[in-house]
């Protein structure tokens, strides 16, 4: 297939662009710039019932998780609710970057969706992100009632290094024995090593260069040794068996597309419901260019659906 119209554009806006790439930037500068551009691309902020920051006491650090309510709740009335990971190499992002996709995903299931300002690299390295991920998750579920959540129906998610994390935190979930309705990966990163042939192909002029991801891991990672550990590739993880059913979205022009096709083969062959769809002609972080790319917001439908329908299983 070829690239749909309007990412070609995106693309050629992007070549065009005077502003350094996000190695010369530093982190600091990459997160300012990263939020601007993702700005101009988005879809307008829905409005929601509520949006509220909540404040989550862990050991040694207090983190910020933003509660989208589409409609009201309480203990008495509790709602489904969706956990999730914002993307970025785990440097830059943030939840104010994807504030405009959790809106979507609130109002389109009908869920509450938490997001997480995890601790970003390279100021807090491996495995600082998964820690956050794996241990707000369980406060989430020891809280659920008194916050108005069915714990029954908890689901995780996030995009790109965000998919990294709701990968991983499913797993964390099935080995400390929460049971999560779904998770829901966008384009996640999921391998150890950037070998495939979509990373092959796809290394230079499709908006996530290999030079660029390379950089957010050597931001992130302490070591090579840590490409091994599940936490940051699950496709390491000695067995997907038992994890939460999946609906995985990826990219047909995106160097991750192939190692979520492994992914979702390993789950299938684990036995885990498993609904993988490639969107033909898009890239990386489409799911943020639905207010220009009108086929993102196929996607954003979809992932709705899938919410809406694990959530009523």
């Amino acid at each position: 297939m070829a690239l749909d119209p309007q990412v070609e554009k995106i693309l050629y806006w992007a070549s065009r662009s005077q502003s350094p790439a996000y190695p010369l930037l530093g982190a600091q500068t990459a997160r300012i710039v990263y939020e601007k551009a993702i700005a101009t691309l988005d879809v307008a902020p829905r409005q929601l019932h509520d949006v509220a920051d909540l404040h989550v006491e862990l050991p040694g650090r207090t983190l910020t998780l933003r509660q989208y309510a589409p409609r009201q709740h309480s203990w008495a009335e509790p709602m489904p609710a969706l956990l999730y990971f914002h993307g970025g190499g785990f440097t830059i992002g943030s939840i104010e970057t994807h504030d405009r996709l959790c809106r979507v995903l609130a109002s389109g299931a009908d869920c509450l969706v938490y997001s997480l300002d995890y601790r970003l690299a390279p100021e807090h390295r491996f495995p600082a992100a998964a820690d956050d991920a794996f241990e707000t998750l369980e406060w989430l579920n020891r809280e659920a009632l008194s916050l108005g959540i069915d714990p029954t129906r908890l689901a995780v998610g996030g995009d790109s290094a965000g998919g990294t994390l709701a990968a991983a935190s499913a797993l964390h979930a099935r080995d400390i024995g929460i049971d999560l309705a779904l998770q829901l990966l966008i384009y996640p990163g999921l391998a150890s090593w950037q070998t495939s042939e979509s990373h092959r192909k796809l290394a230079h002029g499709y908006l996530l260069d290999d030079d660029v991801v390379q950089w957010f891991f050597k931001q992130y990672l302490r070591s090579d040794l840590d490409r091994d550990d599940w936490r940051f590739a699950p496709l390491m993880a000695p067995s997907l068996a038992r994890v939460a059913p999946v609906w995985m979205a990826l990219a047909e022009f995106d160097p991750l597309r192939d190692e979520g096709l492994d992914y979702a083969e390993r789950l299938r062959n684990a036995g885990v419901p498993t609904e993988c769809t490639v969107y033909e002609g898009m890239i990386h972080s489409f799911f943020q260019h639905a207010g220009f790319v009108l086929k993102a917001r196929q996607a954003h439908a979809d992932a709705c659906t899938a919410l809406r329908n694990a959530f009523t299983q």
